[in-house]
């Protein structure tokens, strides 16, 4: 079995495997370490003929705060699994090769495992939180879930793995980004965005037993039906809007650089974004 620094990986047990971010102290906030197991893992699972559904989950009390500890974005200690090049051009170029691999790249390789993937969140699913979140089938939330991307705030338009519009419609989308608004897992679920939610001690029990029903189909079946579902979102032009959206938050990072002395985000941000937070319960420790 692999051995993994930032993630758990266990099962199959009754055709699930189960992959569980692992760094609670800091809130699962994601380095390129992290999202390079993550994606390990994925593949361990999708590979294995033995597991059928897939669960992400999160230690501790908060499923990801999002990206954190990503620095410069180095990739010498990294093999990309896509075909992007670049990544160490200067200027803008080598930051969009990095996030096309490590963000968009990764999100879409996980949309498109042929196996049902659930997603069991709890506490603070802040920005790159939702990157780990929304390319899973299903999602489970705790009563306790709370959703936002404020990054607009830093001066870019999302997190990179754009699927606002799919996963809530386009008004509350549009009304998600502007405002940074923490949306609350009920509301998630009016929304569409959530599957269920279910009391927090309740959640792993929960997943686990949808995670192993869905198991006992039959797995070409769930390939068959999960592809006809994604290729229904693809019709609809969903992979050339998360690359057009990619994009345009290039854009916003390289004008961030030049009105901010290199600075790819605008520093203010930051306070905006903690206010935006400590206007909702502060996450349990």
């Amino acid at each position: 079995m692999t051995e993994f620094a930032t993630i758990k990986y266990s099962g199959p047990e009754n055709g699930v495997a189960r992959i569980v971010l692992n760094r609670p102290e800091k809130r699962n906030a994601q380095t390129m370490e992290l999202l390079s197991e993550l994606n390990s893992a994925f593949d361990l699972a999708a590979h294995d003929d033995d597991v059928k559904v897939i669960v992400l989950a999160g230690e501790g009390p908060d499923f990801s705060s999002g990206h954190a500890g990503t620095g410069n974005l180095d990739m010498k200690n990294y093999k990309p699994v896509g075909t992007w090049s670049g990544f160490g051009a200067p200027g803008q170029e080598g930051h969009w090769a990095v996030e096309e691999e490590f963000f968009l790249g990764f999100c879409w390789r996980w949309r498109n495992i042929p196996k049902p993937t659930i997603a069991e969140v709890q506490g603070w699913v802040i920005a790159g939180g939702l990157m780990l979140m929304w390319p899973c089938d299903i999602i489970i939330a705790a009563e306790d879930a709370k959703f936002t991307d404020p990054v607009v705030a830093f001066g870019v338009n999302a997190v990179e793995y754009f699927a606002h519009p799919w996963e809530m419609g386009v008004r509350k989308a549009k009304e998600m980004l502007f405002t940074g608004d923490v949306i609350l897992a009920e509301e998630a679920l009016r929304l569409g965005m959530v599957n269920h939610v279910v009391p927090l001690d309740e959640l792993t029990s929960f997943t686990t037993a949808m995670a192993e029903k869905i198991a006992t189909r039959p797995a070409v079946g769930l390939k068959l039906a999960k592809q006809s579902v994604n290729q229904t979102q693809d019709a609809q032009g969903m992979w050339t809007a998360l690359q057009s959206a990619m994009s345009l938050q290039q854009l916003g990072h390289s004008n961030m650089r030049n009105v901010h002395d290199g600075i790819p985000v605008d520093p203010e941000g930051g306070k905006v974004i903690q206010e935006i937070l400590s206007a909702h319960k502060k996450p349990r420790s």
